[in-house]
Order: structure tokens, then C-alpha cells, then sequence
């Protein structure tokens, strides 16, 4: 025969049942929380401090006489494939051809001198956020690169001219406009699509911080004696990370969709 004091401990012992489960249910999730908090925080690492990029080619080609680097546009063009319908193609698994001295030594900006046919070289800086300009730009109409001419396509283009004057490193980078070897004659596709995606990545990168530093490269590849370039080779290194956080190098092709281009003369026609 159970006691008065049966059902109060029967009714004890569920409480106790019941307030155990709620508190491992609330250890569990805890637990959860805590794991997902670990997986966030790795990804946070690994994104910010994962495994630098070595830049630099071994190739003796690849170096001037003095030890700095050449873009493959300088050196060995050869290996820039043909346009293919892509925007743009990566060269050298995406790493710059950068070397170390290039990296210890570069400072400011530099742009080549025109060749005989008035074509633009090689533009390159070792950026950072106090080069950058924040003033809108200046006419540049006086100045015409090589294979320039007046195209108009309204139909098949927003702003209706095919060409811009293409600067090769960005206005925006470094406040260079009107320089004459800073400028080429550039699809408004390529010049206001397909570099500006890139040119993007390392503005917004020198912007989130000061003392960062970008070693970047332009180089337009103009095929034989054409005028007009068949794109531009772009180079770009974050210098303090490693390139941990910028590392890209690609070409970009100079093409209009709907437009025929004759790069020897800069002449062009609608595609049928």
C-alpha cells in the first residue's frame, strides 16, 4: 500500500525528468552555436590569412637586363591566345609575372615612351590610397592614341562611340588623365566592362585601409604593326599580404559585340 507521500514523488521525479531533458536541450544547443560560431571564424581566417601567392617567373626571358619582370605582352606574346568569344582569358594560372626585386624596389608610377608607330607600352605603379584621385576628370578630346576614329554604332551601343581613349592604369588609381602614354584607343566594352572589373578590385581594396600597397601592370599588345591593340595584359599583386588579397593576371580583349575591327587602321564595320 502506497503512502500519502507516494504521488508527490512520483510527481517529483517527473519535474526532475522533464527540467534535466530542458537543460541538456539547452546544452545542445549552446553546443551548436558555439561550433557554428568556430566554422565562421575559420572562414574568416582562411579568407583573410590563407596561403600566399608567390608571385615572380623563373623564365631568364621573362627579366630585363637589370632584374625586373616583363609582362608576357613584352616577352613572349605568342602565348596570348587568340580572341574567342571570352571577355577575357587568365595567363600563368592567374599569378603575376612579378619577381621580388620588383616588389622591393618599384615605387611611383611609370610609363613607357610611345614606339615609332605611336603605339603605348608598358604602364605600371606600386599603388596605395594616398595616389588615388577623388576629383572628376578633365576633357582629354585633344589627345588621339594611335588607330583612333571617330565610330558611331547607337543602335548596337549605349553611348553610341565604339572607341574611348582607354586609360591603361585606371584615372581613378592615380589621377594620371591627360598623359598620352597613359592612353589607347579602347572598345567602350572593354574599357567600360571588362577592365572595370578588375580596376575595381584594387580601388576598393586601397580604399579599406591605409598603407596598403598594389604593384600593378598594364600592358597593351598591339599585334605587328597594327595601331589599334588587340587588348591589354593586367597584372596585380597586394604587396603586404602576399597577395593574399589581390593576385590576378589576365587579358583583356579589345572587341566590341556587334562590331568587326580592323586593328591595323582602327576602321570597323557592323557584323552581318
Amino acid at each position: 500500500m502506497k503512502g500519502p507521500d507516494s504521488k508527490n514523488k512520483s510527481g517529483q521525479v517527473t519535474n526532475s525528468r522533464k527540467k534535466t531533458g530542458k537543460r541538456r536541450g539547452g546544452f545542445r544547443f549552446l553546443a551548436f552555436l558555439f561550433l557554428l560560431l568556430i566554422a565562421y571564424v575559420l572562414i574568416i581566417y582562411f579568407h583573410l590569412f590563407g596561403q600566399p601567392v608567390e608571385p615572380g617567373s623563373t623564365e631568364e626571358a621573362a627579366l630585363t637586363a637589370d632584374g625586373f619582370s616583363r609582362s608576357i605582352a613584352e616577352f613572349d606574346p605568342s602565348r596570348i591566345p587568340d580572341y574567342s568569344g571570352e571577355d577575357y582569358v587568365t595567363l600563368n594560372d592567374n599569378i603575376p609575372m612579378f619577381t621580388e626585386k620588383d616588389l622591393n624596389e618599384i615605387s611611383g608610377e611609370h610609363y613607357a615612351e610611345p614606339d615609332r608607330l605611336g603605339r603605348c607600352g608598358t604602364a605600371y605603379a606600386m599603388l596605395d590610397r594616398s595616389m588615388m584621385s577623388s576629383s572628376n576628370r578633365e576633357e582629354i578630346n585633344r589627345i588621339r592614341p594611335s588607330g583612333w576614329q571617330y565610330m558611331e554604332y547607337p543602335d548596337l551601343i549605349p553611348e553610341g562611340y565604339l572607341y574611348n581613349r582607354s586609360h591603361l592604369i585606371a584615372y581613378r588609381l592615380t589621377g594620371q588623365n591627360a598623359n598620352a602614354r597613359n592612353l589607347i584607343t579602347g572598345t567602350q566594352y572593354m574599357n567600360q566592362v571588362s577592365m572595370l572589373q578588375f580596376e575595381l578590385r584594387v580601388m576598393d581594396y586601397l580604399e579599406s585601409a591605409w598603407g596598403r600597397h598594389v604593384l600593378y601592370r598594364v600592358s597593351p599588345y598591339f599585334k605587328d604593326r597594327e595601331l589599334v591593340a588587340r587588348g591589354v595584359e593586367m597584372e596585380a599583386y597586394s604587396v603586404e599580404d602576399r597577395g593574399r588579397s589581390i593576385c590576378f593576371h589576365v587579358f583583356v580583349y579589345n572587341y566590341q559585340p556587334g562590331v568587326e575591327i580592323d586593328y591595323m587602321t582602327g576602321h570597323s564595320r557592323r557584323k552581318v
